[in-house]
């Protein structure tokens, strides 16, 4: 599905980049995602998407972490930590915001 949203963005920005059916028409694409985008379900799948995203991210660092040699899970350790302090805390494991 992932996959399918992200073909469908690229061929509708492609074809706003590259119509030449005039602002009208670029207007009307523009309110159409508009629409879409403040559509209380796409945002509740978009949210809920991220939020696995983040567990199934989260449990693959830790499995991956125990396997690591010590001096390669301490430079994981200080990158993370280093850019974490830097986007205002509230961050999960990969350093993304928890909204």
């Amino acid at each position: 599905m992932r996959y399918r949203l992200t073909f469908m963005s690229g061929v509708a920005l492609g074809y706003v980049l590259g119509a030449k059916a005039g602002r009208e028409r670029y207007e009307q694409i523009v309110a159409r995602a508009r629409q879409v985008t403040q559509n209380p379900a796409v945002r509740n799948t978009a949210e809920t998407a991220a939020q696995q995203g983040r567990q199934v991210a989260g449990k693959a660092y830790h499995t991956v972490s125990d396997k690591m040699p010590d001096s390669v899970s301490q430079r994981v350790k200080s990158v993370r930590g280093s850019r974490a302090g830097s986007n205002g805390g509230g961050t999960d494991d990969w350093g993304t915001g928890s909204a």
